[in-house]
C-alpha cells in the first residue's frame, strides 16, 4: 500500500564519458595519413526537476539509485562517441536537497526549478586533438573522466496555501474531509493523523463559470504538543510542512476532553511555532474554536476569530470565506515580488587545493586536476607533456610549491601517484619524463 513519504535519500551516478580512440589514416596511395581518432561522447547529467505532479517522495524509499546514460567510445576516421543521454528526475515542488552531512544543496520551491544533483563525464579526446606542429604523430587519447557520484538526502517541505494547526484530536482531519474530498483517519484518539494530508478547496463556482471559483490547498498537520519544536511527540516531524503555508488555521478545542483552556492552547501552540521558526508568528492566521457542538458552558473564546462544528458545519462556510480571503491576499503580495521563471541551480565548480598527507607526500584535490590526468598512457613522452602543461595551466605547480613539495616528493592526483620536480612538474607512474 502507497503512503506519504517526506523524507528519503538518492544516489546520484553521472554517466561516464566514453574514451578517446588512438587511430591513425590508413589508405591506398595515402602516406603517413596522420592521427584521425575520433573523441568520446560525454556522459548523461542527471537532473532533478521540481514538478506539481509528484506528491511525495515515495518513488525513492526502496529505490534510491538514479544513473544517466555512459558517452560511447571513439573511433578511427575522426568518428566521435554519441553523448549519453541525460535522465531527469521529477520530485514534488518544495523539495530540499542537503548532503549527507547537512550542507544545503538547492530548494526547488517552483514548478520547473531544476538541480544538476550529479553531472556526467566528459568524453576523452581522440588522439587527433593533440596533433601540432611540435607533435606530428600523437599515439595517446585521453581515457573517458568518471560521471560524479553522490548521496544526497531528499526532505520535502509541503507547500500548501492553509496549514490546519492544533493540539492532537482537535478536529482539523474532520475539518479537512468536511470542506474537500480529502479523506484522513479519523477517530477519537490522539495523533490519529500520522502523516500530512492535503485537501483542495473550491469556492464561488457558478453552473458554465467554473473560472469564478476560488481554489486553494489545505493541509492537515499531525497534532502539535508543547515542546514539539524540540522534539516532543510528533511535532518535530512536521513542523517543517507549515514553514510554506501562505495562511495559518489555528485550531483550539472547546469541548471537556480539551487538555488545556483554549487560550493555553493557543498561546502553546503560538510558542511552538516561534521557536520552531520565527516568521511563522507573523504569518496571516485565523483563531478558530472546534467542536462548538459539544463546547464547555460558559467556555471563553475571547480572542477566536469563529467558532465552528466540522461535524455539524456550523461555521464552516464563514470560516472558508476568511480563509479564501486571506489567501487571495497573500497570492497578490508573493505575485508581486515572485519571478515566473524557473530557477537552475548547478553545484558551486570545485577549486584545485592541494592538501599535504605526511612527510613527502601531497594530494590534489579537483575535478580539474583528476581530468588532467586521464591520458590513456603516461609513459609515452607526448601525453606527460601535454599533463605537465595541462597541470601548469591549473596552477598546480604553484599550489604545491606553495605547500612545501620538495623534488621527489609524491603527489597523488585523481587515483595516480606521481613524482614531483620543481624544475619538471609532475613525472610519469615510474618516475621518468
Amino acid at each position: 500500500m502507497s503512503g506519504f513519504v517526506d523524507r528519503a535519500q538518492l544516489h546520484a551516478k553521472g554517466g561516464d564519458g566514453g574514451a578517446g580512440s588512438v587511430s591513425f589514416r590508413r589508405e591506398a596511395h595515402v602516406d603517413r595519413g596522420g592521427p584521425d581518432g575520433g573523441d568520446g561522447g560525454h556522459g548523461g547529467d542527471v537532473w532533478l526537476v521540481a514538478d506539481p505532479n509528484q506528491a511525495s517522495l515515495l518513488g525513492f524509499a526502496d529505490h534510491p539509485f538514479r544513473r544517466a546514460g555512459n558517452g560511447a567510445h571513439g573511433q578511427g576516421k575522426r568518428k566521435h562517441g554519441a553523448s549519453g543521454d541525460d535522465l531527469v528526475v521529477r520530485v514534488p515542488v518544495g523539495t530540499t536537497v542537503t548532503t549527507l552531512e547537512g550542507e544545503r544543496l538547492c530548494d526547488l520551491v517552483s514548478t520547473g526549478d531544476r538541480f544538476l544533483v550529479a553531472e556526467g563525464g566528459r568524453g576523452g579526446h581522440g588522439n587527433a586533438k593533440f596533433l601540432s606542429n611540435r607533435r606530428r604523430a600523437p599515439a595517446f587519447a585521453e581515457q573517458g573522466e568518471h560521471g560524479e557520484e553522490r548521496w544526497c538526502d531528499l526532505e520535502l517541505r509541503l507547500q500548501a496555501d492553509v496549514a490546519l494547526i492544533g493540539f492532537p484530536n482537535v478536529g482539523k482531519s474532520t475539518l479537512i474531509s468536511r470542506i474537500s474530498k480529502a479523506r484522513p483517519k479519523v477517530a477519537d484518539y490522539p495523533f490519529t493523523t500520522l502523516v500530512p494530508h492535503l485537501g483542495v478547496v473550491r469556492l464561488g463556482e457558478r453552473q458554465g463559470r467554473p473560472d469564478d471559483a476560488t481554489e486553494f490547498i489545505v493541509a492537515d498537520v499531525p497534532g502539535l504538543i508543547e515542546g514539539a519544536a524540540s522534539g516532543r511527540g510528533l511535532g518535530h516531524d512536521f513542523l517543517r510542512h507549515v514553514e510554506r503555508a501562505r495562511v495559518l488555521c489555528v485550531l483550539v478545542d472547546l469541548s471537556d476532553a480539551a487538555p488545556e483552556p483554549p487560550a493555553r492552547q493557543f498561546e502553546v501552540l503560538l510558542d511552538e511555532l516561534a521557536a520552531h521558526l520565527a516568521e511563522l508568528v507573523e504569518r496571516p492566521r485565523v483563531v478558530i474554536g472546534s467542536k462548538c457542538d459539544v463546547a464547555v458552558p460558559d467556555v471563553d473564546t475571547t480572542g477566536l476569530d469563529l467558532v465552528v462544528s466540522a461535524t455539524r458545519g456550523d461555521g464552516v462556510a464563514a470560516l472558508l470565506a476568511r480563509l479564501a480571503g486571506l489567501v487571495t491576499e497573500a497570492r497578490t503580495e508573493e505575485a508581486a515580488t515572485v519571478t515566473s521563471e524557473p530557477k537552475v541551480h548547478r553545484p558551486r565548480a570545485e577549486e584545485v587545493e592541494v592538501t599535504r598527507l605526511g612527510q613527502g607526500r601531497f594530494e590534489v584535490v579537483g575535478r580539474a586536476a583528476a581530468r588532467a590526468v586521464g591520458l590513456s598512457d603516461l609513459t609515452d613522452p607526448g601525453a606527460l607533456d601535454e599533463l605537465h602543461r595541462r597541470l601548469a595551466r591549473l596552477g598546480v605547480d604553484r599550489a604545491l610549491a606553495r605547500a612545501g613539495a620538495r623534488d621527489g616528493d609524491v603527489v597523488a592526483i585523481g587515483g595516480l601517484e606521481l613524482e614531483w620536480s620543481p624544475d619538471d612538474g609532475v613525472q610519469g607512474p615510474d618516475g621518468g619524463g
